[in-house]
């Protein structure tokens, strides 16, 4: 069973200053990448996903990341071919991202110009 705000239209509130676990968060959400014909929407897969280009062995920082399944990080991260260009893969990549942090501003995990 999870936590109470992972149900949809939850709020959660952290204290000022507090700071979360971005990564955790993803457990048990809705895939924001969804890859049309790859996408499991298997919630129970469900991580954070980090944008490419960090650098050799580098990753972009949290807030830089998208939730996504088993299979859509699979295929974004290039581990596992698909139909699709790597330029839309990306676009769809950077799409979610955005998707992940409003439900994280309104859930009040991300806060902006406090």
């Amino acid at each position: 069973m999870h936590p109470a705000y992972l149900t949809k239209g939850a709020k959660r509130r952290l204290p000022k200053g507090k700071a979360t676990n971005l990564r955790a968060e993803a457990m048990g959400r809705e895939c924001q990448i969804r890859v049309p014909g790859v996408c499991s929407g298997d919630s129970r897969t469900v991580v954070l996903c980090h944008l490419p280009g960090a650098g050799m062995g580098r990753k972009h920082h949290d807030l830089h990341g998208a939730w996504g399944c088993y299979q859509c990080h699979a295929v974004v991260d290039g581990h596992q071919k698909c139909q699709y260009p790597p330029e839309l893969l990306r676009l769809w990549l950077h799409e979610a991202v955005i998707r992940t942090q409003q439900v994280l501003i309104d859930e009040g995990v991300i806060r902006v110009g406090d």
